[in-house]
């Protein structure tokens, strides 16, 4: 409990610190996407550390469906402490992940006022599970979409490059 608590104080630090007015980023309309940059690039770094303090035992994925079975799984659950709510394919490389609880998204109001809030909110996270999938050897793009608070969907398309 503890460790979630730490983890979205950190999580709400990084953003207030990127958006604060005498931010180094500019926060206007081109600072906001160099943030946004900014944040998935935190995110990815963490994600390859994540996935390289993994044990060799289970990164031995036989599928790409696998793969996201465990982000679903394991990493969210050693994240979040708690699993994704769904996962969803079309069998083409293109995975839906769905949490009807975000753990960033749940003290935020439920609002529609706040929808334009979140994409900062959700950045760090895209980058998180793009760069667990890169360590696993996976190039994907990972964006998020939500339409109510605080559900929220993790797009991942795999890049058969």
């Amino acid at each position: 409990m503890v460790d979630a608590v730490l983890f979205e104080l950190l999580h709400t630090e990084m953003v207030a610190e990127l958006w604060a007015p005498d931010s180094d980023l500019d926060p206007g309309p081109g600072g906001q996407r160099t943030s946004l940059q900014v944040l998935e690039g935190m995110g990815f770094r963490v994600g390859q550390a994540l996935g390289e303090r993994l044990p060799r035992e289970m990164l031995a994925f036989r599928e790409e469906l696998d793969v996201l079975k465990f982000l679903c799984r394991d990493l969210w659950g050693a994240v979040f402490q708690k699993q994704m709510d769904g996962l969803r394919t079309n069998h083409q490389g293109t995975y839906v992940l769905q949490d009807s609880s975000f753990p960033l998204l749940v003290r935020m109001g439920s609002g529609l006022q706040y929808l334009e809030e979140v994409p900062k909110f959700l950045a760090f996270t895209c980058g998180l599970l793009r760069g667990t999938l890169s360590t696993l050897g996976i190039r994907s793009l990972v964006t998020a979409s939500v339409a109510a608070l605080p559900a929220c969907k993790f797009q991942v398309v795999i890049d058969r490059c």
